[in-house]
């Protein structure tokens, strides 16, 4: 059964004057909330069950999902407090059954095949999309489909980027001595090597609606969806 984490505790502090008063995953798409095209993604991919990591304003994610969105089953993982992302998929992994599954970021539009995404003999495997002309986010070296390094956000002429769709085994964080609250990230740029990560290139469009840019970009995207 493919069982999803979606990481859906965002305050969306960028776009204040558009999401105002939910989480950035409820920000209004077109009269339906961001999770919602998530939600069909992965209806379509043949997901059965999703655990929603949730935190700020919770209520607003609790009350439009209940427990059952589009024929899948919702479960919810609480922060009281926020355990950032490491800390938020930890906590989510004791709801989930099987000794895998997908960690899904709440506030990206990111669309491959997820049985394309496989662990052979790692811990994780990390989708990711090859841009040109960036520097919002940090860039991932591959060798061979493996993870060689991670570098720090600057402007980058060309290379790959982490898209935000993650393949993990349940007993990822096994061995670890790891505070309540850490950034999952951070996790993987210190452990990837022990984790024996790999990275799979996917052509998809991807879309971070952090920017009130990429907001109105995914609005257009997803008019006729």
């Amino acid at each position: 059964m493919k069982e999803v984490i979606i990481l859906a505790g965002g305050l969306g502090t960028r776009l204040r004057d558009v999401v105002k008063d939910v989480p950035k995953p409820m920000a209004d798409i077109n009269g339906k909330p961001f999770l919602h095209y998530i939600f069909k993604y992965l209806k379509a991919q043949g997901v059965l069950r999703v655990i929603l990591a949730v935190s700020y304003k919770k209520e607003f994610i609790v009350d439009y999902f209940r427990d059952k969105y589009l024929g899948i089953e919702v479960k919810y993982s609480i922060e009281n407090s926020p355990l950032g992302t490491g800390g938020a998929i930890k906590k989510a992994l004791e709801y989930i059954t099987s000794s895998e599954c997908y960690v899904i970021n709440g506030d990206t539009y990111f669309t491959p095949s997820l049985d394309d995404i496989r662990l052979l003999d790692s811990s994780i495997s990390l989708s990711l999309k090859y841009m040109t002309n960036f520097d919002r986010y940090g860039s991932v070296v591959i060798n061979n489909g493996y993870i060689e390094s991670f570098l720090e956000k600057k402007y980058f002429k060309e290379g790959y980027i982490n898209a935000g769709i993650y393949k993990i085994k349940k007993d990822i964080f096994n061995g670890f001595v790891l505070d309540s609250r850490f950034s999952f990230e951070t996790f993987l740029e210190i452990h990837f090597r022990e984790l024996n990560a790999t990275g799979i290139v996917f052509d998809n469009t991807f879309i971070d609606i952090g920017i009130k840019e990429d907001y109105e970009l995914c609005k257009k995207l997803l008019q006729n969806n």
